[in-house]
């Protein structure tokens, strides 16, 4: 018979081919293997899903949560194979996660950190481009509802400025999607393309649209710490504050200028909303209709919408 560690090697590789990536639950289902190995057991069991899951016994609900899940999608998929195979129902740890309050930058907010990349000091002159990365990958992200991974894996190939759209390749769930810009948009990406060809004209670089001061793609990690520093420096956060607005945010904000629009135009947001979503990269229409009750604009116009058909029937 197929081993469990086997097993585990096939599902993810399923899985993954659909265009999962499952980074934590590839190494949570591995750790959960060699787990069963330590217990002698061959097939898995509700009990021994349970125990794993709930460790380390100091971790929080939400993580103890997320290790059963793991188990379960494995679990299903190794049950048509084993009979024996106990599958954790749904409910067993029981939460409910939460989602965090999103920040709706304002148009000077927005502004003032835009402002405040160009004003970045540059200490070598292979640094000073970066600057002008900065503030077109910030720009990008408020104007375009891009994720941040996505803008961070664009690269020279995904950008047609004459059509005015970007290819996003690789996103959630490893969709393809065609991203439609405003002229204004394409005049700032057209403005720092010329200046990053200028800038690298007869040294390597890689192909990536956003690069850093060594040519190669921004680090995650620069971006965050960056954009941290900018923040505090236009008051969006405090000096020594560790939460605050988020990058992530800036989707939400071009979401709810979006629907807003939409309302205030006389058109119909939820007739309309899956455009939206396939906009945003979204697999599921509800995981865009949150923007609706995110935003205490949106709940004004649709209370409005709604107060007015009342109006219209009495």
């Amino acid at each position: 018979m197929n081993t469990l560690r086997k097993a585990v090697g096939e599902y993810l590789e399923l899985r993954r081919g659909l265009g999962f990536k499952l980074r934590e639950a590839g190494k949570g289902l591995i750790d959960f293997v060699t787990f069963l190995e330590g217990h002698k057991a061959s097939y898995i069991t509700r009990a021994l899903a349970l125990a794993w899951a709930q460790q380390p016994l100091t971790a929080q609900p939400a993580c103890w949560a997320q290790r059963l899940s793991f188990v379960r999608g494995f679990a299903r998929y190794r049950s048509a194979t084993d009979p024996r195979t106990q599958i954790p129902p749904q409910g067993l740890l029981p939460f409910q996660p939460k989602r965090a309050r999103p920040y709706l930058y304002s148009d000077e907010e927005v502004r003032s950190l835009l402002h405040a990349a160009l004003k970045m000091p540059c200490r070598w002159e292979r640094g000073k481009l970066r600057p002008w990365v900065y503030h077109c990958l910030f720009g990008l992200l408020s104007v375009s509802g891009l994720r941040l991974g996505e803008a961070r894996n664009l690269e020279l190939q995904d950008v047609d400025l004459k059509a005015g759209v970007l290819t996003i390749r690789g996103a959630k769930f490893g969709k393809t999607r065609l991203v439609p810009l405003h002229a204004s948009t394409c005049n700032v990406l057209a403005d720092y393309l010329a200046r990053r060809q200028r800038h690298w004209k007869g040294r390597a670089v890689s192909t990536y649209l956003f690069v850093s001061s060594t040519g190669n793609r921004l680090d995650g990690g620069d971006i965050h710490r960056t954009f941290y520093a900018l923040s505090r420096q236009v008051g969006l956060r405090g000096p020594s504050a560790s939460r605050g607005p988020r990058l992530h945010d800036m989707r939400h904000r071009f979401a709810t200028n979006t629907l807003v629009q939409w309302y205030r135009s006389g058109q119909d947001p939820e007739r309309r909303l899956p455009l939206l979503s396939a906009y945003l990269g979204h697999v599921h229409v509800a995981d865009t209709q949150w923007y609706l009750e995110a935003s205490p604009e949106l709940m004004r116009e649709a209370m409005q919408r709604l107060q007015q058909r009342w109006e219209d029937r009495a």
